[in-house]
């Protein structure tokens, strides 16, 4: 691929959660248009989260190197203040800038039942608003600086749908959810007039590594279970995202799009886009009653 071909070529991005799922596909769509990406996470393959999944922040970074990037794993937990400001420094020691800021951090599903708020446990009940939104506001306070070292940045919130999604099941999920979309049209009116562009975006329903083992499926068989589960047809890779994502990041005029929420769906069809499996999903063609569908099948849309 030519340079021409890779125009986030010398973009140096910083994308949390990048571990597995959106974050994963994130740092290598960045990567394959050519930019130097820092993934971060708390799975490595000297040990892994309390999430207890296999995915590792190593193989994420040979993911992007091998796409046309370079890859950079950093294992940091961004509800720690001193790792986070450890990460800005070392990005600005090593590059002296900072791009694209994606905030993709979560890891708060093993907090999360389906009971009411005074029947929840109230430590859950706080771990989950602050995997969700705490640990976004953390990496914001210490990397929004060195984005605005530069000029002409990127912040996106990474969300889990927009403002007509049905509630979640949990009072706290729910508020963490409405909240990064909230967070990402705040941070655009405070970032618009220093030529930052920020904004959160949404993708469908998610064929996560974690998606595919709930349902006891494969990328490849995945399309046997949409015969008898509603709409899942209509699913779609981490990759749909990140290649709006990554398209977005090579667009001169993407401040246009400041303080909005795009799900894939939007990015898909303003640049032309297919997933991973060639295919177009399309989960903004599914009205609020099949989304409901989705949630009450156990897996968040």
């Amino acid at each position: 691929m030519s340079e021409s071909e890779r125009p986030l070529t010398g973009r140096v991005a910083l994308v949390t959660g990048a571990t597995r799922g959106c974050g994963r596909a994130i740092a290598v769509e960045l990567g394959a248009l050519g930019a130097t990406v820092y993934g971060t996470g708390r799975s490595t393959r000297a040990g892994r989260s309390p999430i207890d999944r296999p995915e590792t922040i190593e193989d994420t970074a040979e993911r992007v190197t091998a796409a046309g990037g370079d890859g950079i794993a950093v294992r940091c937990d961004h509800s720690d203040r001193e790792q986070v400001a450890a990460l800005v420094d070392r990005i600005r020691r090593d590059h002296g800038r900072l791009d694209i800021l994606i905030n993709d951090v979560w890891g708060g599903d093993s907090f999360v039942e389906e009971k009411p708020l005074w029947e929840h446990s109230l430590d859950a009940t706080i771990s989950v608003l602050r995997n969700g939104i705490e640990t976004h506001l953390i990496t914001n306070h210490y990397a929004i600086p060195l984005v605005l070292e530069g000029t002409g940045g990127l912040v996106i919130e990474v969300g889990d749908g927009k403002a007509d999604v049905p509630y979640r099941g949990n009072v706290a999920y729910d508020l963490v959810k409405a909240s990064v979309v909230r967070l990402g049209a705040a941070l655009a009116h405070e970032l618009r007039s220093h030529g930052v562009t920020a904004l959160t975006v949404t993708p469908g329903w998610l064929r996560s590594e974690a998606m595919l083992d709930h349902y006891g499926i494969t990328e490849e068989t995945w399309q046997e279970r949409a015969a008898t589960l509603p709409y899942f047809d209509h699913s779609e890779t981490p990759h749909l995202l990140a290649r709006g994502i990554a398209a977005l990041a090579a667009d001169p005029d993407r401040a246009r799009f400041a303080g909005t929420c795009l799900g894939s769906w939007d990015l898909m069809r303003e640049y032309d886009l297919v997933d991973a499996d060639g295919t177009r999903p399309d989960w903004g063609s599914v009205d609020t009653a099949a989304r409901q569908v989705v949630l009450d099948s156990g897996m968040p849309a």
